[in-house]
């Protein structure tokens, strides 16, 4: 009975399989890899075809080639062949279909399975605009950038749910080509790691290296952190600026990211628990400028985002000059209007007031008759109290961080030589006891010269009076 009904079922499925031969359509095979889709270049894959029916045999179709790329022939039927490439590179990636044969005919081709093979290029970098820290159900937009002139970009999504997204290439204004991916929502739900790639149009299955994982955080509702540089924010070319982020006790790690660029972003970790971290750029560059934000987790989540820090780099520029328009003299509590002027095409020119108040103005620059750049800062009121040294620097829109050399020192004067040494003297020097031991120095010096002026006087007496004799004498001969 068993070897009956074996017959039976084996007739009604060459009958079925006749059937649908008569009628031009056998079954198409179901194409699969068992190492995913994107293959590194140089790993192995392993590609199978399957039909439930069985059958001698099984090929392998990349589109664009006539001829079967790889057949699997057996003297059994079988319900499925395996493929396998032993190092993937550029050729294998591509669009392929797999069939089968049986005694009555060809199959349909199988659903197309893309093989991508990444790893042929440099990688992208990827970035998270604003920040990588993101408030639950809130967006977020992420760039993918190379100076590579790929044609289109390509996100993905790393974990259990995977996703990718591809996007066509933009040049920016600094000759970068990127594409921007909005996200969201963002939901602490999920577990949100991303890379990109880049391609190009002529071979769209052959990728770059993947870009660095970027991973995004969930906005906690502890304090946030302040995010302070030491010496300043304002960095001299190649100099060294330590930035300190600052938590609570309970912080365990803290994070600090440019805005924009993965280019730095860093992690401390603590055997214990410390209230701030260290981070340390040991050569300011104009790559490190920019606008930095810090953040922090412990035990109980994550932080909210610093306030932004703005670095800037100076010195990488030619200086611009700084004048007085109307001559450095200026009355008490009037206004004076400085002149930044360059050579250099600069877009914008900042002016600096040093000293205690440290304050900053920016302006977008005019061109001259002469073909100089330059700007015109008025400030009011000018008051004797404060010291008032000013320098102004020159920078360009593409990198609004990056800039200049400082001009020379420009400190106006008041009107009136007393008031003038009275507002040099009580801005830059502390009122102790040294203070009349200047004054008498200054009234020695004064005496001293007082008495070399009557020598000087009697001299010229004496010889008048002498040559008065002298003249005498000879008209008495």
């Amino acid at each position: 009975m068993p070897a009956t009904l074996t017959a039976l079922l084996c007739i009604g499925l060459n009958l079925g399989t006749r059937t649908q031969v008569q009628s031009g359509t056998l079954p198409k095979p179901r194409l699969g890899s068992k190492s995913g889709s994107v293959i590194p270049q140089g790993k192995p894959v392993t590609l199978w075809c399957e039909w439930t029916l069985g059958a001698q045999e099984y090929g392998l179709y990349k589109k664009g080639s006539q001829e079967p790329w790889i057949k699997n022939t057996s003297l059994e039927l079988k319900n499925s062949a395996l493929f396998f490439i032993s190092s993937m590179t550029q050729q294998h990636a591509g669009l392929h279909r797999c069939y089968y044969r049986v005694p009555f005919g060809l199959s349909e081709g199988s659903e197309p399975l893309e093989l991508v093979v990444t790893g042929i290029y440099s990688k992208p970098s990827l970035s998270a605009l604003p920040s990588p820290v993101v408030n639950s159900g809130g967006s977020v937009t992420l760039q993918c950038g190379s100076q590579l002139g790929f044609d289109r970009f390509i996100l993905t999504k790393e974990g259990g749910d995977k996703h990718s997204w591809t996007q066509d290439s933009q040049k920016d204004s600094s000759g970068q080509f990127q594409a921007l991916f909005p996200v969201d929502p963002v939901t602490p739900s999920h577990g949100w790691s991303f890379r990109c790639y880049g391609c190009y149009w002529n071979q769209p299955q052959v990728w770059s290296e993947p870009s660095d994982p970027l991973e995004l955080h969930i906005s906690g509702s502890l304090p946030k952190p302040k995010l302070q540089a030491q010496p300043g924010s304002v960095i001299p070319w190649r100099s060294p600026v330590t930035l300190w982020c600052e938590g609570t006790l309970e912080a365990q790690q803290y994070y600090v990211f440019r805005e924009g660029s993965p280019a730095f972003s860093e992690t401390k970790m603590s055997p214990g628990p410390r209230n701030k971290a260290m981070f340390f750029i040991p050569s300011m560059k104009e790559d490190d400028a920019g606008r930095y934000h810090c953040y922090y987790h412990s035990t109980e989540g994550w932080s909210e985002l610093s306030d932004a820090l703005e670095l800037v780099v100076t010195g990488v520029y030619s200086r611009p000059s700084l004048s007085a328009l109307f001559g450095p003299v200026v009355t008490s509590g009037g206004n004076m209007t400085l002149k930044c002027v360059s050579w250099e095409q600069f877009d914008r020119f900042i002016l600096t007031k040093e000293g205690g108040d440290k304050l900053c103005w920016t302006l977008n620059s005019q061109r001259g008759p002469s073909g100089q750049v330059h700007a015109l800062f008025t400030v009011s009121p000018v008051i004797p109290r404060q010291r008032w040294m000013f320098r102004c620097y020159g920078c360009y829109n593409t990198n609004t961080q990056v800039w200049s050399k400082p001009s020379d020192v420009m400190e106006p004067l008041m009107s009136g030589a007393a008031e003038t040494i009275s507002t040099s003297q009580n801005s830059s020097e502390p009122k102790t006891g040294s203070q009349p031991q200047d004054y008498t120095v200054g009234n020695l010096i004064q005496m001293g010269l007082a008495g070399l002026a009557l020598v000087a006087f009697g001299i010229l007496l004496f010889q008048a009076h002498y040559s008065q004799g002298r003249t005498q004498d000879a008209a008495s001969i």
